[in-house]
């Protein structure tokens, strides 16, 4: 019978082969076709291969997006039991955004100082990585679990898992009692489980105004003065309308942050007669998001906006999901792992960033979120800390052996 100690020695043994994957895996680009991408096929097929060379069956659930694109998730599952404890990793990632502040190429990872660097190595790189050696230390060395090892292999995570997640939730491939484990937010100590999440609003506002000349603005409408009118008048109401605070959280208020901006214009003399600009809601619980979509379209119908005209739409929705309770059994058994490796109890928070265990927890299901990550995720030189990979690993196939 393998001992605990035997397992945590396998994972470390095989350090070097993690890193080596999790860097194969982030030289093929996973970005969504949203974000000017080809999605997450390439890398799904290439994760697949690996886990049928290391013996796991697999099974692959494909669908086709707005775009045409197919947006492959891989699950595979050891064990014989009746219930099932699922660890879910997402595999596509965001964007590079600013080539510029990466002082590496971001698809051509680089191991420098205990850190690999690269897009995606810790949202949600490290995270596949862990999951699937910890099953396979768990296959190979043949390690009685009294639930069966779940992997989930996520498309489609970084803009709302329409077809991802989302999907997998109806394929009746999750039964009555199993827990979920995600993988895909903490801290830098390990020291946090997120057991609820905010409502997430991405809302798309369009201004459309009259193109003109500079030099003659009286023939135009300019949409750029309307639309910094818009967000100023925005910002202000939503700041001061949603104020609760609620401790779980972190942070604890509802945030409101203007993004994306769409290019407008060619050339500084051409006043821009359209506009497409983006606010990013994390809201609380407390709150409903049709309240804030009724408030944009309230500002929208004012009589100052009366020249030009708004659309506003929500291009990402995900109303908050119940959160899970703290005292829950795979909460309770995770809670322990982490003692157990890490010699710290963490603590139960909420979270303003939306993952996977959203969409378990609106159909029932426990789900406990937790990994070891530095706020690097979606930033230029993206990194993961390699010890912290393994240790993760570490926990993942403690709370197995439990």
């Amino acid at each position: 019978m393998v001992s605990k100690a035997d397992a945590m020695d396998a994972i470390a043994s095989y350090k070097g082969e993690m890193v080596s994957l999790l860097s194969e895996m982030v030289r093929i680009p996973a970005i969504s076709p949203k974000s000017g991408g080809d999605g997450e096929g390439a890398r799904a097929s290439f994760l697949e291969e690996k886990l049928r060379s290391w013996g796991f069956s697999t099974q692959r659930y494909e669908y086709t997006d707005e775009s045409g694109f197919k947006r492959p998730s891989i699950v595979s599952k050891i064990g014989s039991a009746e219930r099932t404890i699922w660890f879910v990793g997402h595999i596509d990632t965001v964007a590079v955004g600013d080539i510029s502040l990466w002082k590496t190429d971001p698809f051509k990872p680089v191991e420098k100082d205990g850190r690999l660097y690269g897009r995606g190595v810790s949202d949600d790189g490290q995270s596949v990585v862990g999951i699937m050696f910890a099953a396979r230390v768990i296959k190979e060395h043949a390690i009685h679990t009294k639930f069966n090892f779940g992997i989930v292999l996520a498309a489609d995570e970084e803009v709302g898992s329409r077809y991802g997640m989302q999907k997998l939730m109806d394929e009746q491939i999750f039964r009555q009692g199993d827990m979920f484990v995600v993988p895909d937010s903490g801290n830098s100590k390990g020291s946090i489980i997120e057991v609820g999440e905010k409502g997430l609003l991405w809302v798309k506002i369009v201004i459309e105004g009259v193109q003109a000349h500079a030099s003659i603005p009286a023939v135009g409408k300019n949409a750029f003065r309307y639309m910094c009118a818009f967000l100023e008048e925005a910002d202000a109401l939503l700041h001061e309308k949603y104020t609760k605070n609620n401790p779980l959280f972190q942070p604890s208020y509802s945030t409101f942050e203007m993004t994306k901006h769409e290019k407008n214009v060619d050339s500084v003399n051409i006043i821009p007669g359209k506009e497409t600009f983006y606010i990013d809601c994390r809201v609380l619980p407390e709150y409903k998001l049709d309240d804030i979509l009724a408030d944009f379209r309230s500002i929208a119908s004012s009589s100052k906006f009366s020249e030009v005209k708004i659309s506003i739409e929500p291009f990402v929705r995900e109303d908050p999901a119940p959160p899970t309770d703290p005292g829950c059994e795979i909460v309770t058994k995770l809670t322990s792992a982490i003692k157990e490796t890490r010699g710290i109890v963490p603590k139960a928070v909420g979270i303003g960033g939306g993952t996977c265990a959203a969409f378990a927890r609106k159909r029932g299901f426990d789900a406990a979120v937790w990994c070891t990550e530095y706020d690097v995720a979606h930033m230029p030189n993206e990194y993961v800390i390699i010890d912290d990979m393994v240790a993760d690993a570490k926990v993942f196939v403690s709370l197995m052996m439990q």
